[in-house]
């Protein structure tokens, strides 16, 4: 998981009027925005970046780290190539290479400063002005270096490696889309003060009289010599303005510990898929350090396989989404990650299903629209598969999975951590039961106001739910009725098949959640219209699958796969559906069960799923 190795040390001065050479990327200008809202005071973007391609791996022999190496400007988030998916092109950028990237800040005083990087893949090695910093695996996890500096202009270099997914796999890190490379998140650098704010919480219930209490935590550090500090907080919404009192803290050099405070809000404007109202959080240290959000004020409760949020029943209805966009990759623009929001509510959904950590600027969307979130954060593997066998790999994954709940803890949309996606019978291994029992009995304790769920594999569910479901609330199966199995079988025979799939899993997980997190098929305009592959049989097999599942009262959730196409491997042409269907036609390299194909043009199923989904019931 993390491996980072933070190298404390002071480094040489260069003053901050000095002219950058004209082989180093300009320093990002001051009045730079994050395009994430959420975080500490003081971050500043670094967007503008020398790329150079590395494929032979020299850059190391030829001592690319002290940043002397030419190269073409880029915008960060980036992919180093995210066009290629296909044809032998295709197979070569999935294989992965070796780049680096270059930039450079200003710091406005010596200190010590922090670097944050929202998501690299696949392996990150950091260094500042020459020296090393750390180093990081693992796309779609943030991570922190810190460095001390002199005032002045500074160097900051970046080398990704992406070579051999199979090994990412086997490290607990499978890819089930395209292995893009490249500094894929976000990057901001921002003074550490005297003190730091980190790590905020909120937990929030609601009363009889129709009040909400409110928690708010966070973590407070100390950065100076032993005293006393004291964060002041305030929720703001309009022309409301709710003060947080902490109680004051005394901490040594170095010291840390977790603040709250409690109030009650009457009145208070609640988060829902409805009216998805937001607070904005602001906490500081007067003079030192600041933290700002953008919160909800819900509640969410679940008991007898019924979901409630706000004291409703929640009944949830949407879609699953990749973080991939045609030209970028999964490095997203604003732009592509309003694409997604928009499509979203173009086919009537009030959920979404991610199978690995969503960038934060995407889940801020998503709070803002009130799309409601099935977030996985744990290891990602193909079906039936869990590569984390080892002591150590097994201790990785529960920090993978720690590490992404931490870091989207405050986003109202979240409803559920995934915990597992496609798990067979009771487990592939004692691993994987070990981890899924650990890791729910932590999220229980550090976070009860959120489900813990699993997605089981539907074609191998167990008959018997063994020790990994004990303390699982929610579980979610796919169902490729009418696809994967039985395609030329008749509308009557589908449902049939369905509902009694939808039968054996209300017996087997009796009183959990229930949610289907998988179902749909493969489309284009190649294959000859009504037969299985085109856009009106994806749209008829949607239908029929809605139909079942809106008609059972234990079905929480449903969420069509997938929103978008997106490139998946080079060689990928539909899976096993080829033993069924020979003569099916598909594209090489893209998996085209999206509603929208990869260039974002809407299928006929976006006007037949719209339909029947804002038809039902909490649209």
């Amino acid at each position: 998981m993390l491996e980072t190795l933070l190298h404390r040390s002071t480094f040489a001065l260069v003053l901050a009027c000095a002219l950058l050479a004209s082989n180093v990327a300009a320093a990002e200008a001051p009045s730079a925005q994050s395009l994430i809202f959420a975080g500490a005071g003081g971050r500043t973007p670094l967007t503008q970046w020398t790329l150079r391609s590395d494929p032979g791996d020299r850059g190391l022999a030829s001592g690319w780290q002290r940043g002397g190496f030419a190269g073409r400007e880029v915008s960060v988030p980036n992919d180093v190539n995210p066009h290629s998916y296909s044809g032998r092109a295709g197979a070569r950028n999935y294989e992965g290479s070796v780049a680096w990237y270059r930039t450079s800040f200003a710091a406005a005083a010596a200190g010590e400063y922090a670097l944050d990087f929202q998501s690299a893949n696949f392996r990150a090695t950091v260094w500042v002005d020459g020296h090393p910093l750390g180093s990081h695996r693992g796309s779609y996890l943030a991570f922190e270096l810190r460095a001390e500096l002199a005032a002045g202009t500074h160097t900051v270099v970046v080398r990704i490696d992406w070579r051999n997914p199979g090994a990412q796999a086997r490290s607990g890190f499978h890819r089930t889309w395209f292995n893009w490379g490249g500094l894929n998140g976000e990057v901001d650098v921002r003074p550490v003060g005297a003190s730091e704010l980190a790590a905020a919480g909120l937990r929030s219930s609601l009363l009889a009289d129709g009040s909400a209490r409110v928690s708010v935590s966070v973590e407070v550090r100390n950065h100076g010599p032993l005293r006393t500090l004291r964060p002041e907080g305030t929720l703001v919404r309009g022309a409301q303005t709710v003060a947080l009192a902490f109680a004051p803290v005394t901490l040594a050099h170095g010291g840390a510990t977790l603040a709250s405070s409690t109030v009650t809000i009457a009145n208070p404007a609640l988060w829902s898929p409805a009216s998805p109202s937001l607070y904005e959080l602001s906490l500081t240290v007067a003079g030192e350090s600041s933290y700002s959000a953008r919160v909800g004020v819900r509640e969410l409760s679940w008991q007898g396989g019924r979901l409630l949020l706000n004291g409703k029943r929640l009944l949830l209805h949407g879609a699953s989404i990749q973080e991939d966009a045609a030209g970028h990759g999964d490095a997203l623009t604003p732009a592509d990650e309003d694409a997604i929001v928009h499509r979203l509510q173009a086919v009537g959904a009030n959920a979404a299903r991610a199978q690995h950590p969503l960038d934060p600027a995407l889940l801020e969307r998503l709070d803002a629209a009130g799309i409601l979130v099935w977030q996985g954060i744990g290891p990602v593997e193909g079906a039936g598969n869990w590569f984390s066998t080892t002591p150590r790999l097994l201790a990785e994954a529960e920090s993978q999975a720690r590490t992404a709940a931490l870091a989207a803890q405050l986003h109202p949309s979240i409803f559920a951590w995934n915990l597992v996606d496609e798990v067979a019978g009771n487990g592939h291994n004692a691993a994987e039961v070990s981890y899924v029992r650990s890791m729910s009995r932590w999220l229980h304790a550090h976070d009860p106001t959120r489900m813990v769920a699993v997605d089981v594999w539907g074609d191998h569910p167990p008959q018997t739910p063994g020790p990994l479901y004990a303390g699982v609330d929610a579980v979610a199966e796919t169902d490729y009725s009418g696809w994967y199995d039985s395609p030329r079988a008749s509308p009557a025979q589908l449902a049939v098949a369905m509902r009694g799939r939808l039968a054996r899993m209300e017996r087997t997980f009796a009183g959990k959640v229930l949610v289907i997190s998988e179902f749909g098929a493969e489309s284009n305009g190649l294959n000859a219209a009504g037969s299985p592959g085109s856009y009106g049989y994806q749209a008829r097999l949607l239908a029929a699958h809605i139909a079942v599942y809106a008609a059972d009262p234990r079905v929480t959730a449903m969420f069509v796969w997938v929103l978008s196409d997106y490139p998946l491997t080079p060689s990928f042409e539909g899976g096993s559906i080829r033993g069924v269907l020979p003569h099916l036609k598909l594209i090489e390299g893209l998996n085209q069960k999206g509603m929208f194909t990869y260039g974002g043009q809407a299928k006929s199923a976006v006007a037949a799923v719209a339909r029947l989904f804002r038809a039902l019931p909490g649209s």
